[in-house]
């Protein structure tokens, strides 16, 4: 389907891009490209697993106070925060990028390069997210351009995993005034994610009394079958494909091998569900519900002499959420991708991404960076390709002066 946005988002890129001082400023990006790269090696240095962020967010706030951000603090929840105040009517706007990454302590062995190429974990899934955000402060302090908006630098925690975004939720509920958010998350400038998939993370626990496999035979209930029974019963779950809807039975707990000639007492599976409709996500929600009560009636009828019984633990809820696709940030983004990078835009179908709270909250939102190359995230083996690497600093520090507005110069593209 085609794709073009409004005269106002485009005669605007086209004034900014027509200021002196930005095209100096595309020009110092490029130039800044090493400096970007060298704090990108440095903070993969530092790891940063889920909940273990501190030392990285220590280090993060050095950079935020050397590049002359004001009222640089960890806050409560242990996100980097600095601000860059505007001169007034603009928006206030979260540029993010989040600080810690799926390894344990010890995961960086050395940071290798080879023909232009990163090698380390981490050093994309957010490491360059971080650096992006040092080169954008950067190149907006050599602007000389006063923005109206104030601007909200963070690099937060709690993003991978059970961290399940929490970061920038509890960031958002601290900071009710923001109005729009950059969330910077990888190394292309290819891709827009402008929708919330809403994901939830569970536990469900089975009980029953335990005994010997041999003697309490026939007795009992066995609170391992019943969980089996569950994981059958969500497997046969049946999704839509439109909105995208997906469920994962990913742990199955139960028993040890001094125990292995017994019936359990406790049996766990843990699982993970997705939609990128927040009407599917429940109704996913309830089917899942009622299968695990389906299981423990099947597996209590069975033998007739004991209940099975479950309890429910939700670890992360990430409300599902979206937004026209021409909504002034989104088309703000595609223009520039397209008509200053040069690139081919792709709209991600949803995302789990640190916009899905911003998204969720109504407020307007892009995460930029994703994008289609294989480059190993997650995995001991990521790496990071160099090569115009400049671009997602550049795309990201136009779409600040059209969010934030120029003092003199522009509006933002949120008051047209």
């Amino acid at each position: 389907m085609s794709y073009a946005v409004s005269p106002k988002t485009q005669e605007l890129l086209d004034k900014i891009l027509s200021l002196d001082e930005v095209q100096k400023t595309l020009e110092f990006i490029k130039e800044d490209s090493e400096n970007t790269l060298q704090n990108q090696i440095d903070l993969v240095k530092i790891e940063a697993p889920t909940f273990h962020e501190e030392e990285r967010a220590k280090a993060y706030a050095k950079y935020f106070e050397e590049l002359g951000l004001e009222n640089v603090h960890l806050d409560q929840f242990g996100n980097t925060i600095g601000e860059k105040k505007g001169t007034g009517g603009g928006p206030k706007v979260l540029v993010e990028a989040h600080l810690d990454t799926v390894f344990p302590f010890g995961s960086v062995k050395d940071v290798r390069i080879e023909n232009g190429i990163v090698y380390a974990p981490g050093i994309c899934d957010d490491t360059r997210g971080l650096a992006v955000n040092l080169s954008v402060i950067r190149a907006l302090n050599h602007s000389g351009l006063k923005l109206k908006g104030d601007f909200l630098f963070a690099g937060s925690v709690e993003e991978e995993g059970l961290g399940g975004l929490s970061g920038v939720k509890k960031l958002l509920q601290a900071n009710q005034d923001i109005e729009a958010s950059i969330n910077i998350d990888g190394f292309e400038a290819t891709a827009i994610t402008y929708q919330a998939t809403g994901m939830r993370t569970c536990e469900a626990n089975f009980y029953g009394i335990g005994g010997h496999a041999y003697g309490a035979f026939g007795t009992m209930a066995n609170p391992l079958h019943a969980a089996a029974r569950a994981v059958a019963k969500i497997a046969d779950i049946e999704v839509p494909e439109d909105p995208r809807t997906t469920f994962c039975v990913s742990n199955f707990h139960a028993g040890n091998d001094a125990g292995i000639h017994a019936i359990v007492q406790k049996a766990t599976i843990k699982f993970n569900f997705r939609s990128n409709s927040m009407e599917e996500l429940n109704k996913l929600n309830d089917k899942i519900m009622q299968a695990l009560q389906e299981a423990c009636d099947e597996e209590t009828k069975r033998w007739g002499k004991d209940t099975i019984t479950f309890d429910y633990n939700v670890y992360v809820d990430v409300p599902a959420g979206d937004q026209d696709k021409h909504a002034p940030i989104v088309e703000s983004t595609y223009a520039i991708m397209k008509h200053y990078l040069g690139h081919e835009p792709i709209f991600n179908q949803g995302g789990s991404t640190n916009a899905n709270n911003p998204i969720g909250a109504g407020i307007p939102a892009v995460c930029v960076g994703l994008g289609t190359t294989d480059n190993k995230v997650h995995s001991l083996e990521e790496f990071f390709p160099t090569e115009n690497s400049h671009e997602l600093v550049q795309l990201t520090f136009l779409l600040a002066l059209m969010l934030g507005g120029i003092e003199g110069k522009t509006e933002s593209i949120l008051n047209l």
